[in-house]
This record gives C-alpha cells, structure tokens and sequence, in this order.
C-alpha cells in the first residue's frame, strides 16, 4: 500500500481544514450550541425530563449527530468533487495509487474532521448540563462508525454531483429532515403508535437511538439493530465506490 500517498491526501484535506477553520468547526459548533439554547431552554422548561433523564442532556446526542450528519457529508463530498472540477482528478488516477488508497485518504480524513467536531461539541455540551456516559467505549463505535459511513456516503456525493447545487441537494432534503424527524429532540416513544411505526422506516432513528443508548442506556430500538444497520450502510457505501471506480462512472467523464 502507497502510504506516502494517502498521507498526502489526508495532509491537505487537514490542512484545508485548518484554512477554513471557522466554517469547519466554529459554525457547526456555534449552531449546535444554539440548537442546544434554544431547544433546551424553551422547550426544557416544559419537558423536564425524557425518563428520568434532563431533557437538556437528552437532546445532546441527537445534536451531535445531526453535526456528525451533515459535516461527514459535506467535507467528504466536496473534497472529491472540487478536484473533479478543477481537473486535477486526472492527475490523481494516473499517479501511482490505487482507488482504495484515494478513498482511504478523503474518506480518512472527512471522518477525521467530524470526529474532531462531534467531541469538541460533546465537550460544548458539558459546559451547558452534566452528562455522563455509561458505555465510552460503544459511544466511540458508534461515532467512528457514524462518521465513516456518511464520509463515504458523502463522497459517493461528490463523485455523483455534477454541480455545487447537487453538493447541498441531498444533504438539504433529505439528510437534515430525516435527522429532525429521528428523535434528535425527543422520543419515538413519545409519538402515537401509528406515528412510532412510520418513524421506524427513518434510518437515522437507529443511529440516534443507539448513539443516545451508549450516554443513558435508554433506546427507542435495539441497540443491536441499530449497530447492525449502520454496518450495513457502511457495507453498502463501500460496494458503491468499488462499483464507481471499477467501472469509472463520473471520473473518466
């Protein structure tokens, strides 16, 4: 394996990370603290607590992974496609590196960044209310695998988007709402029955469910399934871009 060659990779995506350091993480942290305000203090105060635990600790969670969501998607996404645009990609399929070791190095370092934010948004949080959480280490897995799988997702993104407008088409209309309606700021188990059956078609119930598990050992579905599905996606993703860089679909064109 090309080492030298995803360090490269990974070097510069981290270091375009460190230019744009305020739209990176300060504005994901800055809106995820005033999600965190807002929800928490207007509708906290009517919801003191989701069974037996404080309604401000209980979204936090569901606001890191609405964070982790969104920012895997949009860093991995637009690391491939802005080389698509300029043309360089050229350059990279010629040099001498091999399409696992071009994935290893975006996806690794899109993962990277999001991991970075989800902590230091859990470490925000703590300032707000105290969390404790029963399960550090399924907690770490579940936010590994969270930000690996949506960074391949989001380069599946980048390599399929033919425009800047289709960067933010998925992210925006279905990524973000399917996020809002999978129990970021509140319980499935608060909805009526028909209601917490039509939520459990929501993929990101499960991520939300088992992330908010490993915090207080509550879950709207098994932990288990939860941690199966997100395997899946990830499985999934990873065929998808074997199949693109097999066949060269939206590189070579």
């Amino acid at each position: 394996m090309n080492l030298h060659g995803v360090a490269a990779i990974y070097r510069f995506e981290m270091g375009r990370a460190r230019r744009t350091l305020m739209q990176s993480i300060v504005s994901p942290v800055l809106s995820t603290a005033l999600y965190f305000v807002v929800f928490g203090s207007a509708i906290g105060g009517r919801i003191p607590e989701i069974e037996g635990v404080s309604y401000g600790a209980f979204i936090v969670p569901g606001l890191i992974m609405l964070s982790l969501l969104t920012q895997s998607i949009a860093n991995a996404s637009f690391g491939i496609y802005f080389p698509r645009f300029t043309g360089t990609i050229y350059e990279l399929l010629s040099a001498p590196i091999s399409p696992l070791e071009i994935v290893l190095g975006y996806v690794g370092a899109a993962a990277s960044k999001s991991m970075i934010l989800g902590l230091i948004i859990l470490a925000t949080a703590s300032l707000f209310v105290p969390l404790h959480i029963a399960h550090p280490v399924w907690m770490l897995t579940f936010l590994v695998l969270t930000c690996v799988a949506f960074s391949l997702f989001g380069f599946l993104i980048g390599l399929w988007a033919d425009g800047f407008e289709k960067l933010q088409l998925i992210p925006l209309l279905i990524i973000t709402p399917l996020t809002f309606l999978g129990g970021t700021f509140y319980s499935v188990k608060m909805l009526p029955p028909f209601w917490q059956t039509v939520s459990l078609f929501n993929p990101v119930v499960y991520l939300i469910s088992g992330f908010r598990w490993s915090f207080f050992e509550l879950s709207d579905v098994s932990v288990g399934l939860s941690l199966a599905l997100t395997l899946a996606f990830l499985g999934l993703c990873m065929i998808a871009v074997w199949w693109i860089f097999k066949t060269g679909y939206r590189l070579r064109t």
